[in-house]
C-alpha cells in the first residue's frame, strides 16, 4: 500500500477502537465500523481488497440485523451480499490497468431508466411482502435500502461510476433507519448509525473520485 492508504487504514482502524470502546461494542461493532469504512474507501480507490473487507463487513452487519428483527436486511447481507463480494473480486481481477486499480464505466440513457425502475418497482414489491412478516419493523425503508444497495453492488461489480450515486441515496435511507433504531435503543445499533455516517462521507469521495476515472478512461 502506498503512503496514502496506510494512513486512511489507521485513521479508520483509530476511529473504529475509539467508538468501540465508547459504545462498549469493540468487538462487532467496532470490527463492523472499520470493515465498512475501509472496504467504501478501497472501493473508491478502486481496489480490489475492498471486497474481502465486505465480506466480513456483510457477515457482521447481518448479525445485528437479526438481532434487530431486520430480517429482510440479514437475508440480502448474509444470502446475497456476501456471496456478491467474491464474485466482484473476481470480476474486477479480470478489468484492471496498469496501476491495478479497476478500470471505470459510464452509464446510457437506457441504464439509468432501467435502474431507477428496477429500484421503485423492488422496493414497492419486497416492502409489501416485507409487511406480511410478523415483527418485521421499517417494511418499506428496509426494503428500499436493500433494493437500491443491491442495485449498487451490481453496478459497482460491473464498474459503473453511477453505483456510487445509487449508494449515496441508500446512505440516506441507512441513515434514517438506524436514527429510528437508535432511537428505540436497538442492539448494536450506534455502531450501524456511525457506519452509516461513515460511508456518506467515503460515497462523496468515491463520487468524484470515479468521476475523474471515468473521463480518463473512457
Amino acid at each position: 500500500m502506498n503512503k496514502k492508504n496506510i494512513i486512511i487504514t489507521l485513521i479508520c482502524l483509530l476511529i473504529s477502537i475509539i467508538f468501540g470502546v465508547i459504545a462498549k461494542d469493540l468487538i462487532v461493532g467496532g470490527t463492523i465500523l472499520a470493515t465498512g469504512l475501509l472496504c467504501a474507501y478501497f472501493a473508491s480507490e478502486g481496489k480490489r481488497i475492498n471486497y474481502i473487507l465486505g465480506f466480513i463487513n456483510y457477515l457482521l452487519m447481518g448479525y445485528v440485523a437479526l438481532n434487530n428483527n431486520l430480517f429482510r436486511i440479514f437475508f440480502f447481507y448474509i444470502f446475497l451480499f456476501a456471496p456478491l463480494q467474491i464474485n466482484g473480486y473476481l470480476s474486477w481481477k479480470k478489468n484492471l490497468d496498469d496501476d491495478k486499480n479497476v478500470k471505470v464505466r459510464e452509464f446510457t440513457l437506457k441504464n439509468s431508466i432501467i435502474i431507477t425502475l428496477s429500484c421503485i418497482i423492488g422496493s414497492f414489491v419486497l416492502g409489501y411482502l416485507l409487511s406480511l412478516i410478523p415483527g418485521q419493523r421499517l417494511a418499506f425503508m428496509d426494503a428500499s435500502s436493500n433494493c437500491i444497495n443491491l442495485c449498487g453492488v451490481i453496478l459497482m461489480i460491473l464498474r459503473f461510476k453511477e453505483s456510487w450515486w445509487l449508494w449515496l441515496v441508500n446512505n440516506i435511507i441507512d441513515l434514517m433507519i438506524w436514527i429510528i433504531t437508535v432511537a428505540d435503543k436497538g442492539s448494536g445499533s450506534i455502531m450501524m448509525l456511525l457506519v452509516s455516517i461513515g460511508y456518506l462521507l467515503i460515497n462523496i469521495y468515491g463520487v468524484i473520485k470515479w468521476n475523474k476515472e471515468a473521463k480518463k478512461d473512457n
